[in-house]
């Protein structure tokens, strides 16, 4: 289940991440797909710092407390982190 917003609104990226998982790309979209992604068991190797920060970041997002041009940049970052960012 994707988690929602307070507001019920759909905080999407200004543009997709995408992600490399077992060979197959992942475009995500939004806050509520960052959450759904950072919180799944498929997250590769152990959850490090940028792990963490990402998935809190979004959270607050999702409250209104963060926006999602900050869910995004913390989810690149943990992308980086864990070998995951598909590089142009």
């Amino acid at each position: 289940m994707i988690p929602m917003a307070k507001d019920g609104q759909l905080k999407s990226f200004d543009a997709p991440v995408e992600l490399q998982f077992g060979g197959e790309k992942v475009a995500i979209a939004s806050v509520e797909e960052a959450v759904e992604r950072l919180a799944h068991v498929d997250w590769p190797g152990e959850r490090g710092p940028r792990h963490r920060d990402a998935y809190e970041t979004c959270l607050k997002a999702l409250d209104g407390h963060r926006t999602a041009a900050n869910a995004r940049a913390e989810l690149i970052e943990a992308a980086r982190e864990a070998g995951i960012l598909a590089e142009d």
